[in-house]
């Protein structure tokens, strides 16, 4: 057999190595498939995580719907504190807590809301008490001075108009007047200008002493050119719409000079001046 050809049962030589391989080439596999990495263990956490995330939010609805609906929690006594001048039928008519309501799902902020639209209150809560009690807890505006338009009518210090008087009462300030009945009835929800003013003249009167205070009876706000005052005696004194503690300053001394004399009427108006108007009173 010749040497140079390749019998068929010759052992098949190895190829020549025709380059060396690249220190980036050694080492990779060309061609192997890559393992998957293990996430069942992960699955199986997370679904077991979701299993119990699914059973708390249905303990939790349980609870909800059992509290709501209890009649553990069915409210049998609604009681009034802070009530005085308002009555507490009144009151709980306004809050509308019907007998037999959750205690739960009573809508506070409405209850709240719907008394304290009442004139004569000021501030309002309500209190929850385990497991069948309601607490409302009231503040009353205060009366502050008598408002006289046709009846008297009962205004607190912000110049709400709180209700009507049908007694013969006097006030330890100043009776205002002046004010027609479209502006007492904004004055159940919001004072107005006039009424602002008036509550302003009467702290400033406060101010200059009670013996001033003592002499004025009246407050007359209907005029343009400012507040006209009364005196327990009859003494119209046009005070003017400005400067008025100056004013009221003034007037403490002009009325102790005309306590004797026949004078029915002081200006004030005019500054660094006092106008006398004398007649019968």
């Amino acid at each position: 057999m010749s040497k140079g050809l390749i019998s068929p049962r010759a052992r098949a030589k190895a190829p020549a190595v025709w380059a060396e391989r690249s220190a980036l080439v050694v080492g990779q596999r060309v061609g192997a498939r890559r393992p998957r990495a293990r996430r069942l263990p992960q699955l199986a956490r997370a679904g077991r995580v979701s299993l119990l995330v699914l059973l708390a939010l249905a303990v939790l609805l349980g609870a909800v719907r059992w509290v709501t609906t209890s009649p553990r929690f069915a409210v049998t006594a609604v009681e009034v504190r802070g009530a005085s001048r308002v009555s507490v039928a009144r009151i709980l008519a306004a809050a509308g807590i019907a007998p037999g309501a959750n205690l739960w799902t009573i809508d506070s902020r409405g209850v709240i809301a719907r008394i304290e639209g009442m004139p004569e209150i000021r501030r309002a809560d309500v209190v929850r008490e385990l497991p069948n009690r309601v607490t409302i807890i009231v503040e009353e505006r205060r009366p502050f001075t008598l408002v006289h338009a046709g009846r008297l009518h009962w205004m607190d210090e912000d110049g709400r108009v709180l209700g009507e008087e049908a007694r013969a009462v006097a006030p330890e300030v100043p009776v205002i007047s002046g004010l027609s009945e479209d502006e007492l009835a904004t004055m159940r929800t919001s004072p107005g200008p006039k009424a602002r003013a008036a509550i302003a003249l009467i702290r400033a009167l406060l101010r200059s002493g009670s013996a001033l205070t003592a002499e004025i009876s009246e407050i007359d706000m209907s005029r343009a050119e400012g507040p006209v005052l009364y005196t327990v005696d009859g003494v119209e004194v046009r005070l003017g719409a400005e400067e008025w503690d100056e004013r009221l300053a003034r007037l403490e001394g002009v009325l102790a000079q005309v306590a004797t004399q026949d004078v029915n009427g002081v200006d004030l108006r005019f500054k660094d001046q006092v106008v006398l108007n004398r007649g019968a009173r």
